[in-house]
């Protein structure tokens, strides 16, 4: 995969001194981060030398404190950098208060790419680079697909459940007074009222909607439109609504130079351009002051291939190392997510004490979270606060009522050790509507088995089902030894909690290990049948243990304390009532057969002895229920970075076994840790 990851330099060997005159740059962790990641030592000229031989120089764009810097570079003969916030930058806008760093840069060592007067590096990228090689187009074509399915953006504190005005307006972009892609891009404030002015004269009775900038919503820097600006057909908008379902249902596009504009091409439109923004006179665009030397004829995939994939110098925060365009969209869809659902806050309840403190890292990030028990309780408060009510799947009294109860369980990728022995979950999955494992309701989980995943999205479950192979996990990644085996065609039975809600919920007439090995035997009477009991219960945690005289009696071998991948790869076919262990066989291409009904029974995957819910029409492959099961359902978190993180970065951490895995002296911590973490909301 090219892009920025192809960027990456020895930067140990090798860091090439980057000095800067501003002092804003040292208050700027990410920053720094990505320079060094990109091969650049970055230094304060005041306190730290000055540029010579093979070192450069920092400036952030056209800021008004660049001049610092233009006179260093100058006065040493340095060359100059010019950096900008790549065209993804975080959830917040920069400006905005725990707005956190950019994930990409663009280091621009010809101009600015809002800067008209001279070229850039995206123009001459734009103007100069070979834009039609095939895999390149594709990988623009799914960006593109993508940030629009996941409503993405440069800044994402917008709110996609928010409708944008009814169809057929026109839409006028409104920018910050000051921003400098107006000023060095041919357009004043004067351009403004122009522009307002010619959409209301071209679309005579149509409605005019005006965007306000977010940053100017936020209150944190003036816009150029206001109430005087209103009329009868004329109107602004400053609620939070995604700008791609703003650009949907817009019949015309009005931009001075807003990464808006660019957006409209992306969406379809050919926007009326009255500035001099990096994506106009490429032919996509409609310019009214257009600029002379940009001659070339690009496609809307082109343009996004240099502004997205070539051009910026994208970071990945967790791993802490550069990274390919894919990657950045992961990892900010991965934070936005998290934003948006957690924005209006939690009350949580029905957890246990050693949960609450990862629970509080989790889901309060944004607001902190607040416990309370007993559940009724705690509806109380949430529908008082128009918070989310948080509860433990199973923990859900009869009559519950809330206006939003989310409910949580551990994710399918969870952890390096039992969730019953006090390991904390890397993975957590709510849902709005039942949980996975119940099939007696539909749950959040079926209407993503059944939608077909984002542009890009098979690929990416691709991957992943190979990177989970590869490194051979499992949902606790206990390990084991795998014993030698009895030739023959082996046929692998999981055990199960004899407790668990799965098998209450969905096992049906078969419901114990015992019925379960004494089916799998009678239909397969010749087969080597191996009986693997649940950690859980081998850790004697959970009630199901089948003691090995009974489960002799149907099971050539039990394999207690094996390790189920190396188990799965050694056997021919999987049995199982609901275990997650049918469907990590179904990822590792074996035959499953299930008596009850698990999420991914019921579409055509498996044998299905039981009675899967007969609302499971669709019949998604293999890779579709993957890119449900492991991408679109769960959310996880990284506790090294202490960030929500893609599941990519999960599978890299349980591949490494560096997780931390508390033992029994921790137990006591836990408990104590959780204690604190329910009275959170009173200090943060």
């Amino acid at each position: 995969m090219t892009g920025s990851r192809d960027k990456e330099t020895a930067a140990g060997d090798s860091l090439r001194r980057l000095f800067h005159a501003n002092a804003g740059f040292l208050w700027q962790p990410r920053l720094r981060a990505i320079l060094r990641a990109a091969g650049w030592d970055l230094r304060f000229a005041p306190l730290q030398g000055h540029p010579g031989p093979g070192d450069a120089v920092a400036v952030w764009g056209r800021s008004p404190y660049a001049a610092r810097g233009e006179a260093l570079a100058t006065a040493r003969g340095a060359p100059l950098l010019r950096l900008e916030d790549a065209f993804l930058r975080s959830v917040r806008p920069g400006r905005a208060r725990r707005a956190g760093g950019p994930l990409g840069l663009l280091i621009d060592p010809e101009g600015v790419h809002f800067d008209s007067s001279r070229p850039s590096l995206i123009e001459r990228l734009a103007a100069r680079a070979p834009l039609d090689d095939h895999v390149l187009l594709q990988r623009a074509r799914d960006g593109i697909g993508r940030l629009k399915a996941l409503h993405l953006s440069k800044y994402n504190n917008f709110d996609p459940g928010l409708a944008p005005p009814a169809p057929g307006y026109v839409l006028v972009i409104d920018q910050s007074r000051y921003d400098a892609s107006i000023r060095h891009g041919g357009a004043s404030a004067a351009t403004f009222r122009e522009m307002l002015a010619v959409a209301q004269i071209e679309n005579p009775g149509a409605r005019i909607v005006i965007k306000t900038h977010p940053e100017t919503a936020a209150g944190l820097r003036p816009g150029h439109y206001g109430p005087e600006h209103c009329d009868a057909r004329t109107s602004l908008l400053g609620d939070p609504v995604s700008p791609w379902a703003l650009l949907e249902v817009a019949v015309a596009v009005y931009s001075v130079s807003s990464l808006m504009g660019f957006e409209a091409v992306l969406a379809g439109h050919k926007p009326r351009i009255f500035g001099q923004p990096f994506y106009a006179g490429w032919g996509l665009t409609q310019d009214e002051n257009p600029v002379a030397r940009r001659e070339r004829r690009l496609t809307r995939a082109q343009l996004f291939a240099v502004s997205h994939i070539l051009a910026p110098t994208w970071f990945d925060p967790c791993r802490g190392r550069l990274c390919s365009f894919e990657e950045a969209v992961d990892q900010l869809e991965a934070e936005v997510r998290a934003f948006r659902a957690d924005r209006a806050g939690h009350v949580a309840t029905g957890m246990r004490l050693w949960k609450r403190r990862p629970l509080a890292r989790v889901f309060g990030q944004t607001v902190p979270l607040r416990f309370a028990e007993p559940p009724a309780r705690a509806a109380r408060i949430a529908t008082a606060s128009g918070r989310n009510l948080l509860i433990w799947a199973g923990k859900e009294p009869p009559g519950l009522s809330a206006p939003a109860i989310l409910r949580v369980e551990d994710g399918f990728l969870r952890s390096r050790g039992l969730g019953a022995d006090l390991v904390p979950p890397l993975s957590l999955v709510t849902d709005r509507q039942g949980i996975y494992y119940d099939p007696t309701r539909p749950s959040e989980i079926e209407g993503l088995i059944a939608a077909e995943p984002p542009p890009g999205g098979r690929a990416r479950a691709e991957r992943l089902i190979a990177a989970i192979r590869r490194a051979e996990l499992s949902k606790y990644n206990l390990g084991g030894a795998l014993p030698a085996l009895p030739d023959g065609h082996r046929i692998l039975v999981a055990g199960q909690v004899e407790d668990d809600a799965s098998i209450r919920l969905g096992a049906g007439e078969i419901c114990t290990n015992r019925t379960l090995l004494a089916r799998c035997r009678a239909e397969n009477p010749g087969a080597v049948i191996l009986f693997k009991p649940h950690p859980d219960v081998e850790a004697g945690l959970r009630p199901g243990h089948l003691p090995e005289a009974e489960a002799r009696a149907f099971a050539d071998a039990v394999v207690a304390k094996a390790n189920p991948t190396a188990l799965i790869a050694a056997v021919n076919e999987v049995w199982t009532m609901t275990s997650l262990l049918g469907f990590e066989a179904l990822l590792r291409g074996k035959p499953v057969t299930v008596t009850g009904a698990p999420f991914y029974a019921g579409w055509g995957l498996t044998r299905d002895l039981g009675q899967p819910p007969a609302r499971r029409q669709a019949r998604p492959d293999l890779v579709q229920l993957a890119h449900a099961a492991l991408i679109a359902y769960p959310r996880y978190f990284d506790p090294v970075s202490g960030r929500p993180c893609p599941p990519e970065v999960v599978v890299e951490r349980l591949a490494e076994a560096t997780l931390p895995r508390p033992g029994p002296a921790l137990r006591s911590l836990a408990k104590l840790q959780g204690i604190f973490a329910s009275y959170a909301g009173l200090w943060r």
